[in-house]
């Protein structure tokens, strides 16, 4: 058996051309989706990733604004600007990259956030809602997996998935998803013994540990669909510099029915969802 691969960046393509046309018709009624992104310091991945999340708004007609602020400045400045844009009509959507500097304090910033605007769905009100099945923003990356499970037709009904990793980005409202679909979830973690035992009977494996090539062909059941989240570049060895997801992926596709790749898989993805929160939120705002 060799696994079908789900191509992320095609369905992101799809996704995004359907995301003109919404954007259009809100833009004509006076309601253009607007995103504010909010980077402190000077990360270079943070930077990548709010210039990309920038782009991907305005090839789709939103508009979107990034505000950067040195990384020794204070909360206060932040949490005053984010009070502003929580006020200000034209924007549907707030979102402030992670991590912040130390000297922060990231829970705070992120319920100083209207729950109504916050697209990453990080606001404690919005994991509540999520949690009671009934979500008003679904955080950006298991929205994406969710919307490839749809793609590849995979029915969750009954079946049994496996999540590693158990953070609030990723890992936790992912197994809530799965949940809500009707799977029967297992959560492993760092804390977990015997993981094979529990990723060798899953129909479904969600890999988001952060380590590279860490679920390896023999703890796959055969036909399994295998969803990559994790982005990791290699260190040493032949492939040094390269990137690579948490799952081996040539060993894996070789026992999986479905398999994403790294790069090309969920990450494309990750910022299509946020694209698909704030035109949703400027629906609502509009009455849609």
């Amino acid at each position: 058996m060799t696994a079908q691969i789900l191509d992320g960046n095609a369905l992101a393509q799809e996704l995004r051309a359907s995301f003109k046309e919404r954007v259009a018709a809100l833009t004509a009624k006076g309601h253009k989706p607007g995103l504010v992104v909010i980077l402190v310091g000077e990360d270079p991945a943070s930077q990548v990733y709010v210039r990309n999340k920038v782009n991907a708004c305005e090839a789709v007609g939103m508009y979107s604004e990034k505000l950067v602020y040195p990384a020794d400045v204070d909360q206060a400045v932040v949490l005053a600007k984010i009070a502003e844009l929580n006020a200000d009509p034209q924007v549907h959507g707030i979102l402030v990259q992670l991590p912040l500097p130390g000297h922060f304090d990231e829970a705070a910033v992120l319920e100083a956030i209207s729950a109504a605007k916050d697209v990453d769905g990080f606001h404690a009100e919005n994991v509540g809602a999520l949690a009671q099945g009934n979500p008003r923003f679904i955080p950006c990356t298991p929205y994406g997996v969710m919307k490839m499970f749809e793609k590849g037709n995979v029915d969750l009904t009954g079946k049994e998935a496996v999540v590693i990793g158990r953070s609030n980005i990723v890992g936790k409202p992912m197994a809530l998803l799965l949940i809500n679909a009707g799977a029967t979830v297992t959560v492993c973690h760092s804390k977990t013994r015997d993981l094979k035992f529990h990723t060798s009977r899953a129909d479904i494996i969600v890999a988001a540990v952060g380590k590279p090539r860490f679920v390896t062909a023999d703890m796959v059941k055969p036909g399994a669909v295998v969803i990559d989240v994790g982005i990791n570049r290699l260190q040493d060895g032949p492939d040094a510099g390269k990137l690579c997801g948490d799952v081996d992926f040539e060993g894996c596709k070789a026992v999986a029915s479905l398999i994403t790749p790294v790069p090309g898989g969920v990450g494309p993805m990750t910022i299509t969802m946020l694209l698909a929160n704030t035109i949703e939120a400027a629906e609502r705002e509009a009455g849609l």
